[in-house]
């Protein structure tokens, strides 16, 4: 094999593997960032030795022997770590390269996940180290994605292992009332991760397709790692659905595509199966539905309809009806608004809209105005929809959601 093509084949391992091997190695030696400097260095001696003696057959147990046997070797250096040192010695010294690392690496990637995610972080910190950790996308990656540099994404990756050291946040799962509260953390930040690739908040481009994939993969993980969890189950059916979407959101020119407007001939049918059958999983724990789940619900409402007049619009009003109840949100009323305008009629979709104008919770959320101004239209009050489609333009923060109601705006003021 050329060298390019060794080295390309180990960085796909090496992807692969990153998250079990910095959780594995993190919880040998307790401390996330000396975990994921020794998986980099574990990476190093990859790069050296498999060119030239061939990839073992277990690239993930030779990996993780390596970096155990390199932090026993930084211990040592250590003479007031002498003790630990050779506890870590003998338990190395039992390992192989090509012994598999059993069931202890996902055991440890759960618990990574939850380090990663803890509420004692920032959100955005949370986001940016769970990818790094988990993901194994570069700094450089991940300050593509949210379109900040690479020098404020290592600045927060750095503050949260600071934090978590300094906080001594355990590498464990929790368990009682304190799992449920620290799931609903974990859950948050890898639906972040998917929305931002799904629907970008800012740029020129409206979809960044890495982000879904990398969201999705750790809602797989997470789902089976935690099988007996309903709400995962949810969350992986809501990604699953949505990201059967994805090829037919966007036009050839790179303009957005609303979902009624698709042709849902693109629609990704294996996607779209696999999220029906995490969402029958879901379903079939017992739990009271959670909002993943509902939202999975409402996805597959779309998912199950060939064309837009077959979508049964009522029950969608319905689920979202259930989600206000289970997370109250101005967001999840002004989606239902939608499911209502479209079961019901315009007019009576307008009246709730307005309700929440009047709240003023989502005066600068450009999707509100979207929202009207299409309302507006349908009532025949051109002049009004345009000057609502003008205003969402002004506040949307994405190139394209720009444009496309900047478009909307100059083809209904051609119908005032």
């Amino acid at each position: 094999m050329p060298a390019a093509d060794s080295t390309a084949a180990i960085e796909t391992v090496f992807r692969l593997e990153f998250g079990r091997l910095v959780a594995g190695l993190a919880r040998y030696v307790g401390d996330v960032g000396l975990g994921e400097e020794l998986a980099q260095e574990a990476l190093l001696d990859a790069l050296k030795q498999w060119p030239v003696v061939g990839t073992p057959r277990n690239p993930g147990a030779w990996l993780m022997t390596v970096g155990k046997r390199k932090a026993i070797d930084q211990f040592r250096r250590n003479e007031t770590l002498a003790r630990k040192c050779g506890e870590m010695s003998l338990a190395a010294d039992r390992a192989e390269f090509e012994h598999p690392a059993g069931d202890e690496i996902p055991d440890d990637r759960l618990r990574l996940i939850f380090v990663a995610c803890h509420p004692v972080l920032p959100v955005q910190a949370r986001a940016a180290l769970t990818l790094r950790l988990l993901g194994g996308l570069t700094t450089a990656e991940i300050g593509r994605a949210y379109l900040v540099s690479d020098t404020t994404i290592a600045q927060r990756i750095v503050r949260a292992k600071k934090t978590i050291a300094r906080e001594q946040v355990p590498f464990e799962v929790p368990a009682g009332d304190e799992l449920a509260a620290r799931l609903e953390s974990v859950l948050e930040v890898i639906y972040l991760i998917f929305n931002e690739g799904y629907s970008a908040t800012a740029g020129d481009d409206w979809l960044r397709p890495d982000l879904c994939t990398e969201a999705l993969r750790l809602g797989r993980i997470l789902a089976g790692l935690m099988a007996h969890k309903a709400e995962v189950h949810g969350l992986v059916a809501l990604m699953e659905i949505q990201s059967s979407r994805l090829s037919a959101r966007v036009g050839l020119d790179g303009q957005p595509i609303l979902l009624l407007d698709q042709d849902r001939r693109k629609w990704d049918r294996l996607h779209i199966n696999r999220g029906l059958a995490a969402l029958a999983r879901a379903e079939e724990l017992g739990e009271t539905p959670g909002p993943y789940t509902l939202q999975a619900a409402i996805a597959a409402c779309h998912a199950r309809a060939s064309r837009p007049e077959e979508t049964d619009w009522r029950l969608l009003a319905e689920l979202y009806e259930v989600l206000a109840e289970a997370r109250p949100s101005p967001i999840v009323e002004l989606n239902r608004a939608v499911a209502i305008s479209m079961a019901y009629g315009p007019e009576l979709a307008l009246d709730l809209v307005d309700q929440i104008v009047a709240t003023q919770s989502l005066d600068r959320y450009h999707l509100l105005h979207n929202v009207r101004g299409h309302l507006l239209d349908k009532l025949g009050r051109h002049f009004e929809a345009a000057a609502e489609f003008r205003r969402a333009g002004e506040l949307a923060t994405n190139t394209a959601e720009r444009n496309l109601s900047i478009q909307r705006a100059e083809q209904t003021e051609a119908l005032a």
